[in-house]
């Protein structure tokens, strides 16, 4: 089993920043890609952020020049600094994490935590 705990939403004026954190435990040998997206209702979750193992990152368009990821491997946590926020970075956030989960598997399983929300007010 493996739990993914999200913190770090909240309302927030625009302009504002937040921080969310995500931290995987459980039976983990180890995480691959780690990232967060984000959905609104009647639309697709959408890609946010993503960062590999080695640091390698990749995030979304319309966050590139506000959001940064960064992951904790010994925590096994990623975080989402959040910067410039605008109303129409409300969501509710999901963290994802691709989970090796013992040394007898090669595979890497995708799992997702509850979600947090975020409210940016104008």
């Amino acid at each position: 089993q493996v739990q993914l705990v999200e913190s770090g939403g909240g309302l927030v004026q625009a302009g504002g920043s937040l921080r969310l954190s995500c931290a995987a435990s459980g039976s983990i040998f180890g995480i691959n890609v780690m990232g967060w997206y984000r959905q609104v209702p009647g639309k697709q979750r959408e890609l946010v952020a993503r960062i590999t193992s080695g640091g390698r990152t990749n995030l979304a368009d319309s966050v590139k020049d506000r959001f940064t990821i960064s992951r904790d491997n010994a925590k096994n946590t990623v975080y989402l600094q959040m910067n410039s926020l605008k109303p129409e970075d409300t969501a509710v956030y999901y963290c994802n994490a691709e989970v090796r989960p013992t040394a007898y598997s090669s595979s890497y399983y995708p799992h997702w935590g509850q979600g947090t929300r975020v409210t940016v007010s104008s």
